[in-house]
């Protein structure tokens, strides 16, 4: 055992489905299922829809606010979003929880045909995306979002952390027509309300350039990688490197307009972070609007999961083995920069 290995606090079987809260952090409860119950009191067409993970979505809050609305349709995830259509045929809006693995490998065929391809207004909110879980491969979503963006019509939204969940709802709920929203369920980190931020359907937006205004790095990220390229970017500042962060909640449609302006500024490394496969997601859907548009940066750099089924284990050192730690992010960026 070497020295850093020993400085390490021995991980028990909990951290497999930690919090990717740091300690200390602020958090808010069950941002989605508050948020959703608020909605409902003035929306009666809204329904709760689940295949047996209420209480593992937030779910439960609204089953509990509105039982007559909120229906259990067991581990039958098929069935969950053959349901949902029917029902948003008749009117009402379905929200639709599972986990990602689930809601998107066992009921593709469903969201495909039954939902997206008729345009309703089903909202599909699935937990665990990427690597938020140690179970191993049975239970982490790391391609969702290609799966997802392949769908023609769907809106697919990767939101940061409490405060983007709880203004995503009530949009998505409004949006007509099918959204697939990945979910944080739980003690949700509370960050982005430091940035004067505000989510924006289809938007992404520059949160604060740390130093003089990001001269040197552009990370585009999604999800709770913006959280940790915050906390790099306030890292690398005390090295005088200055970094700007562009969040990009909403994957499809990518709000191409902002990212082309932000990498068309001259000189900067441009690193597009996500908790994703690199295949199929965030990373490869800005490279391609790129090389559509012939804007070349001087460096691009995809800080993503690799393609490959992952570990089982703690989510602290999974996290660190496959590169999305802060500390390992930082340590990708001064590489990158040198």
């Amino acid at each position: 055992m070497n020295a850093a290995t020993e400085k390490k606090p021995r991980l028990t079987t909990s951290a497999m489905i930690a919090s990717i809260a740091s300690e200390g952090q602020r958090v808010q409860a069950a941002p989605f299922g508050k948020a959703l119950v608020e909605y409902a009191a003035s929306h009666p067409e809204v329904v709760g829809m689940t295949a047996d993970l209420a209480k593992y979505t937030d779910l439960h809050l609204f089953g509990q606010a509105y039982p007559e609305r909120f229906f259990q349709m067991g581990m039958a995830e098929q069935l969950l979003m053959g349901a949902a259509g029917g029902m948003a045929k008749t009117g009402l809006v379905p929200f639709a929880t599972t986990y990602a693995v689930f809601g998107t490998r066992r009921a593709y065929d469903f969201i495909h045909q039954v939902i997206a391809e008729e345009n309703l207004n089903v909202k599909i909110c699935c937990a665990l995306p990427g690597l938020t879980t140690g179970y191993g491969p049975s239970h982490q979503a790391t391609e969702d979002l290609a799966m997802m963006r392949a769908i023609p019509g769907l809106t697919v939204v990767d939101p940061c952390d409490a405060l983007d969940i709880e203004q995503a709802v009530p949009q998505i709920a409004a949006h007509q027509g099918p959204v697939y929203m990945r979910l944080l369920r739980g003690n949700v980190p509370l960050v982005l309300d430091e940035y004067n931020y505000k989510f924006e359907l289809g938007k992404a937006k520059v949160l604060h350039s740390f130093g003089s205004g990001g001269s040197d790095v552009l990370v585009i990220s999604s999800g709770f990688m913006t959280m940790r390229t915050l906390e790099v970017a306030k890292a690398l500042e005390a090295d005088k490197v200055n970094v700007a962060v562009l969040h990009c909640p909403t994957i499809k449609p990518l709000d191409e307009a902002t990212i082309l302006a932000e990498v068309r500024k001259p000189g900067r490394l441009v690193v597009v972070a996500e908790n994703h496969s690199v295949i199929g997601g965030l990373g490869e859907a800005v490279a391609g609007l790129l090389l559509r548009e012939g804007v070349v940066p001087s460096k691009f750099r995809m800080l993503a999961l690799p393609d490959a089924f992952l570990d089982a284990g703690a989510l602290p050192t999974l996290h660190d083995r496959y590169g999305i730690s802060a500390e390992k992010m930082t340590a990708s960026l001064k590489g990158w920069l040198a």
